[in-house]
């Protein structure tokens, strides 16, 4: 994927950050330069996470099964729309609001504390599939996260905004810059699921 463009994120980032220490709380979310979204819906029993990287082109699709999650899958795919890559993460709900022992805490890739999580770790999944090395799946008791690793032109920093669903907060979205090495940049969704949300969602579901 080619590197987003350095000085248009600086500045993006620059303007949202003031935004955001001025108290601006208008539910919309920052937007990226050549990426959409990410987007989460609730369809069926499942929690789906959208992104569309609009710079990055691959000619064929497939899906991934989580490890240890037979019921959840990652899947990537040209995106129609935007000539770009559409990556689809579909959730079961009852991974989210399952067991989480046997899993083993874990950082960002790389060692660096989650941002907006006080022990700097959650209990998670970390796999490769094409073209995305080190995807994790963060699962805690309150707290469902992925990381989605990609070049965002950024180096040795991390910047974090409040995430909106509808109009309604849900949680933070972190913009993830490379580390000292020159790796390990990305995207980072942490949802807030607590019991307000996990019910919210629950109730949806039953629907179907």
């Amino acid at each position: 994927m080619k590197t987003v463009n350095t000085l248009l994120l600086a500045a993006l980032l620059s303007l949202s950050t003031l935004l955001t220490s001025c108290g601006s709380d208008s539910g919309a979310n920052v937007d990226i330069p050549g990426v959409q979204g990410p987007t989460v819906s609730l369809h069926q029993d499942k929690l789906l996470i959208s992104i569309v990287f609009e710079n990055m082109i691959i000619d064929g699709g497939l899906r991934y099964n989580i490890p240890k999650y037979n019921d959840s899958y990652v899947e990537i795919s040209p995106d129609f729309q935007s000539g770009g890559t559409l990556l689809a993460v579909s959730v079961d709900l009852d991974d989210v609001f399952g067991n989480l022992n046997g899993l083993d805490p874990q950082t960002l890739p790389g060692g660096r504390a989650l941002p907006g999580v006080i022990s700097g770790e959650l209990p998670a999944v970390a796999f490769s599939i094409e073209n995305f090395h080190n995807m994790t799946v963060y699962l805690g008791p309150d707290v469902f996260g992925l990381f989605v690793p990609v070049s965002l032109g950024m180096d040795n920093s991390i910047a974090t905004f409040r995430y909106y669903v509808g109009g309604t907060r849900m949680g933070n979205l972190s913009l993830v810059g490379n580390d000292a090495n020159g790796e390990n940049g990305g995207l980072l969704l942490l949802l807030d699921m607590d019991s307000t949300t996990t019910k919210r969602l629950e109730r949806v579901a039953d629907k179907y």
